[in-house]
């Protein structure tokens, strides 16, 4: 884990009784969260982007520490849910952005959703904050499950709208069954590409997953991501860059990185980004040398990282947020992304 670059303030913002149990609200530090991960391992993290890790790596380079308000709710002294958020205002938002967290969402212990959502409400209304603006929620998170009950609420009011989309594809248990339930005129194109590729030189792909190796394989991520194309190389400022290595590391502590590194006659030609956490493989990002297109080396390097996902037992593999072509074509259905408003005392 980094060091803390700052403390946060910590303690208890809100207390209340309901039917005899005595319910809290109470602020965080980075380094807690940490822990209560370590320790709650039956809270719902659902998926990489609001695990301890990310969620520090976030706050390291996007936001101020006045903003952050890392809420845990509490039934007696037992956490039940954390919410991630910050302060814009009179707002509150996740702790992340649709930039670079595909999803967010709160942690909270199943079977305690209703409760944790009216005790985060009746302490938010307590407050200045006047409305709740999520983004990147998936369609099963549990703010979108449990959306409908938090607007009826008295003085609530709530609307969503789809933002993006993102494309999940479930695994089979083999290679062979994955390309065969392409279809015919795909499974074609991916085993000519396979092939035309393997013909034109000594190729090799790897994974690095050490944390000895990590270093120098997201020195080569960033070079190739960069040289991919402009739009890459805009997004990759030294801000971005700084975020990427704080990410490497923390991710890397908690076992949850990869770098697949693709070689043509040893030469690196094509490198992607992605996270290893529970079932799941998360395709975060890519990068490519624009040199070896006319060789697909950027599909290529996905196309073996699906491959190995199956080998390795992986049952979904995620391409993440947007609609590139690549993706429908490599089997993956595309699931509605929302972003959510929920004011308070009907603003």
């Amino acid at each position: 884990m980094v060091s803390p670059l700052y403390p946060l303030q910590t303690g208890t913002l809100y207390r209340t009784t309901l039917c005899g149990t005595s319910y809290s609200v109470t602020a965080e530090s980075l380094s807690g969260l940490h822990t209560i991960y370590g320790a709650r391992q039956d809270l719902n993290w659902a998926h990489v982007f609001i695990l301890p890790g990310w969620i520090d790596a976030w706050c390291r380079h996007f936001t101020k520490p006045a903003e952050i308000r890392l809420l845990a709710i509490r039934e007696d002294e037992d956490i039940i849910g954390i919410a991630p958020l910050r302060m814009s205002g009179a707002h509150a938002l996740f702790l992340g952005d649709a930039d670079v967290c595909d999803y967010l969402d709160f942690v909270i212990e199943p079977g305690k959703e209703g409760i944790f959502f009216e005790i985060l409400v009746q302490y938010l209304m307590s407050t200045e904050v006047n409305s709740l603006r999520m983004e990147s929620l998936r369609p099963d998170s549990t703010l979108m499950q449990n959306f409908a009950g938090i607007c009826k609420t008295p003085g609530v009011t709530g609307s969503c709208r789809i933002d993006d989309v993102s494309l999940p594809l479930d695994l089979p248990s083999s290679w062979e069954e994955y390309l065969d339930g392409l279809e015919p005129k795909q499974c074609r194109e991916v085993r000519r590409k396979l092939r035309r590729i393997k013909e034109a030189g000594s190729l090799d792909y790897r994974v690095a997953s050490k944390s000895d190796d990590l270093a120098e394989a997201l020195d080569l991520f960033l070079e190739l991501h960069r040289r991919s194309r402009p739009q890459k190389y805009a997004f990759m400022t030294a801000q971005m860059e700084s975020f990427f290595r704080s990410l490497t590391c923390n991710m890397s502590e908690m076992g949850l990185v990869r770098f697949g590194l693709l070689n043509l006659d040893e030469v690196p030609v094509a490198a992607v980004m992605f996270f290893e956490y529970g079932d799941t493989t998360y395709l975060y990002n890519s990068g490519y040398d624009p040199g070896y297109s006319a060789l697909s080396v950027g599909l290529i390097s996905k196309i073996l990282c699906i491959r190995e996902s199956i080998l390795g037992g992986k049952k979904a593999f995620d391409f993440l947020k947007g609609d590139e072509i690549y993706k429908y074509r490599l089997g993956a259905m595309e699931i509605p992304i929302f972003s959510c408003h929920i004011g308070l005392r009907g603003i």
